[in-house]
């Protein structure tokens, strides 16, 4: 892993073992308690095709992609692909792309220092409005008061 790279995974487990160790286990006013999930194998160890394209996914989680894209970046047919990265992740690259640039919005959004439109712009979505849509159908809230619920500021 790249020394950006070591820096980046080190920042990200400081902030989840700070957020395991400050936040209460019950919230009052019915808030709900935020949850770590659990970080899958995002590749099997012996798929680097498919690890070293999921590395050049999360470079890029502000542009669209498509799965022919994709499998012919891997230098795989389509259906291969598609099996090889539900065999390596557990899930769909839709699925995969979404929840990635979502871990992406929530470390923008705890630094603090970007508009949500401009995170919205940095993580793949059209708008912010695209970006609270998601945001709230899978965290469960906005990303408004993620910020203020997590920001380190």
């Amino acid at each position: 892993m790249p020394a950006s790279g070591a820096r980046t995974a080190r920042c990200r487990l400081a902030t989840a073992l700070a957020r395991r160790m400050v936040a209460a286990p019950h919230r009052v006013g019915g808030q709900a308690q935020f949850v770590q999930a659990p970080v899958p194998e995002t590749a099997a160890p012996d798929d680097t095709v498919l690890a070293e394209a999921l590395e050049w996914i999360e470079r890029r989680l502000d542009r669209p992609f498509t799965v022919a894209e994709l499998a012919r970046r891997s230098g795989l047919g389509e259906r291969t692909f598609l099996r090889r990265f539900s065999a390596a992740t557990g899930t769909t690259p839709h699925r995969w792309l979404t929840e990635r640039r979502l871990d992406r919005a929530q470390s923008l959004l705890e630094e603090g220092r970007l508009s949500i439109e401009d995170i919205a712009v940095a993580c793949g979505y059209a708008s912010a409005a695209a970006l609270r849509h998601q945001f709230g159908k899978l965290r469960g809230t906005s990303p408004s008061a993620y910020r203020r619920t997590f920001s380190a500021g």
